[in-house]
């Protein structure tokens, strides 16, 4: 299991999340294998029902160290604890649930905790999140990232929901961390197609991030 500082800064190299709800183990390794070969090394699945902790046990066998495996949509501790159990390195919960970022702190994982207004993501922050997910980005755009960084700028933002190539690179030059990307990245018929587009989004981040400096 990574430890937070790892995590922190392997999912700031991956620069995409690639968040993948209701997969099937069956394919979930050949459809991860495309986007780690694209440069995708950071993957959250969803694990709201039980093909979410099969995938991320598969996963975990298949990629090892090679993969920095997250779940997602975790609302409790008992599922955090599960999650953990199975192989995640990290936990994502779509709301400031405070009682998951103290198991995972107490675990020492990196902890992501949804949230939007500005208010939430202090909360968030404070109570010991390690990155907020600001979740649906698309509802308020990429000029919304920019605003909250301004009194905010010391808390580590993922913006997750609606993220695609043509408003990726703004999220990061308004101060993104990294960005979650759902299907847009997968949700193709071949390996090929996969690894395509998803070497997009990898330059389409990189090319943001080195304009920043």
């Amino acid at each position: 299991m990574a430890s937070r500082l790892e995590s922190y800064q392997r999912l700031q190299q991956s620069g995409i999340v690639a968040v993948m709800r209701r997969m099937k183990p069956e394919k979930v390794v050949e459809i991860v294998a495309a986007l780690q070969r694209a440069g995708v090394t950071a993957i959250e699945i969803t694990v709201e029902h039980a093909d979410g902790y099969a995938c991320l046990d598969v996963l975990k066998k298949q990629f090892g160290a090679g993969l920095l495996l997250g779940a997602g949509t975790v609302l409790d501790t008992e599922t955090a604890k599960r999650a953990l159990e199975t192989g995640a390195d990290f936990i994502v919960t779509p709301v400031v649930k405070t009682d998951v970022i103290a198991l995972a702190n107490r675990y020492g994982v990196l902890i992501g905790a949804g949230a939007m207004t500005p208010s939430e993501i202090l909360t968030a922050y404070e109570a010991g999140a390690d990155i907020v997910k600001v979740f649906p980005a698309d509802t308020l755009g990429a000029d919304y990232l920019k605003h909250v960084k301004g009194p905010l700028g010391h808390i580590p933002l993922m913006p997750t929901g609606g993220i695609n190539l043509n408003n990726l690179a703004d999220y990061v030059r308004n101060g993104a961390l990294c960005v979650g990307v759902g299907s847009a990245l997968y949700q193709y018929e071949t390996a090929q197609e996969i690894e395509q587009e998803a070497s997009r989004f990898v330059q389409a981040y990189q090319g943001a991030k080195n304009a920043k400096k």
